[in-house]
Parts: structure tokens; sequence; C-alpha cells
């Protein structure tokens, strides 16, 4: 383990994004995070348009349909993991 974090961000949500989507679905619970590389790379459905930090939540959502779990187990496990990698 070499301690580092992978933090995806709206390419997960794209369709043709597959190599990112099988990352995610592999990286252990402890090491992940999410962002929105905002103004950039809007997630889908927003795609094309500006992107805007409330829009992590489309790419929670992708996580979580990817790892098969809760929404909100997402949100506390990136929260978890901001707070550890932060020092929180």
């Amino acid at each position: 383990d070499l301690g580092f974090y992978i933090s995806f961000s709206g390419i997960v949500t794209f369709k043709n994004a597959k190599q990112v989507q099988e990352v995610a679905k592999k990286v252990p619970n402890d090491r992940f995070l999410i962002e929105t590389d905002s103004p950039y790379l809007a997630p889908v459905p927003m795609r094309g348009k500006p992107n805007y930090p409330n829009y992590v939540k489309f790419v929670a959502e992708k996580l979580a349909e990817l790892r098969g779990i809760p929404l909100a187990k997402i949100a506390e496990l990136s929260s978890k993991n901001y707070e550890t990698l932060f020092n929180r």
C-alpha cells in the first residue's frame, strides 16, 4: 500500500469511460474521494454545460451504482476519507 487516494470526477459518469468505471469498482472503500473538476467536465446528465460544485451528487450517484452500495454509504465513506486525508 503506497498510501494514496484516488479521486473521481464527472468523467466517471461518461458512457465511454469504461476504464475509469472499472477502477471505481475496485478502489478500496478507504481510498477514494469525489470531486467535480468545476467548471469543467460536467457529469452526465449535465455534460456539455458548465460544471458546478453541487453536481458532485451525480458523481456520488454513479459511484454508488458502480459499487452496488447505497448513496448514503458513498457520502459517508468519501467524507471520512476526506477527513482522514486532510486531518480534519
